[in-house]
């Protein structure tokens, strides 16, 4: 048999990337039995039916390290959420939206500030302060001077990688520096778009030069916070781990509790203040059911 990845699923198809190169597969019935669904980014094992046309039967499906649901892709190593420093301005409550999702999925995750070239008001220094004390790596980035453009590709080398961020920000300005093929890739995807919300959108996975994989989707695909309880959440801010000596002990929401330690963190700045109230304001969203996208 042949080991590979599923870099692509349609229709029942799935399109194993191996050593010998690119494999169309069915999947073995075993599998519905068992109600188990492969997964583009799945490490796949093969038996090939016919070598001539490349075509296959997936055989066995190895354990997932981890899987996403929006988008359903398996085995992803990082998330790079990306916000821009300047037009627009980032919305920081947004940007710790999509750190708690990538937290729930345990994604290393990697933020970048785009469009350094602008931060005449030297903003990077603050978002820095905010984001590195908290233990997240944060790289600004730069397409007009070409700023850190070799660090971005050291992190997709060798990982499959999902990028999310708010629209305008320049990700796809971003994949083009990195890849120089991907400019095509991504306006298929966008006519994948447009051909109408019926359409059924399918992940794929897309190498880089550098050796990487990226999703073609633009990574978390809905913010909702519908699977995240209201006793869960802290744990998704992961610097409130240092601080576990609360009155009310596991059982502390750090919200209106007396003797609380991640709030005393917060007053002593030990915690950042702008990263609390995001937690605040995610812990009362959760709270009143409401839906945001």
């Amino acid at each position: 048999m042949l080991n590979g990845k599923i870099i692509k699923g349609i229709g029942g198809f799935y399109y194993v990337d191996t050593e010998n190169g690119l494999y169309e597969c069915r999947a073995r019935g075993i599998f519905r039995k068992q109600k188990v669904t492969p997964l583009v980014g799945d490490r796949v094992s093969i038996s090939v039916v016919d070598e001539e046309t490349k075509k296959g039967v997936v055989e066995e499906i190895d354990k997932r390290d981890t899987e996403l649901i929006r988008p359903p892709i398996a085995n992803v190593d990082k998330a790079l959420i990306v916000f821009a420093i300047k037009n627009p301005n980032p919305n920081l409550s947004l940007l710790d939206r999509f750190i708690v999702l990538a937290e729930k999925e345990n994604l290393e995750i990697v933020i970048i500030f785009t469009k350094a070239d602008l931060d005449e008001e030297d903003n990077l220094e603050e978002l820095k302060r905010i984001y590195e004390s908290t233990g997240y790596k944060v790289i600004p980035v730069s397409n007009k001077t070409k700023l850190n453009i070799d660090r971005i590709k050291d992190e997709l080398r060798e990982n499959v990688v999902v990028f999310a961020g708010p629209s305008g920000v320049g990700k796809s300005s971003l994949l083009n520096e990195i890849d120089s093929k991907f400019e095509l890739q991504t306006g298929e995807v966008s006519e994948k778009i447009k051909r109408g919300k019926h359409t059924t959108r399918h992940a794929e996975l897309l190498k880089l030069e550098c050796g990487g994989m990226v999703a073609d989707t633009p990574g978390f695909s809905s913010l909702t916070l519908d699977d995240i309880q209201e006793t869960e959440l802290k744990e998704y801010f992961i610097e409130f781990e240092d601080f576990d000596d609360c009155k009310f002990g596991s059982r502390c929401i750090h919200e209106n509790e007396p003797s609380c330690s991640v709030k005393e963190a917060v007053e002593s700045g030990e915690i950042s203040k702008e990263r609390y109230d995001s937690y605040i304001q995610l812990l009362r969203e959760i709270r009143q059911g409401k839906r945001r996208y």
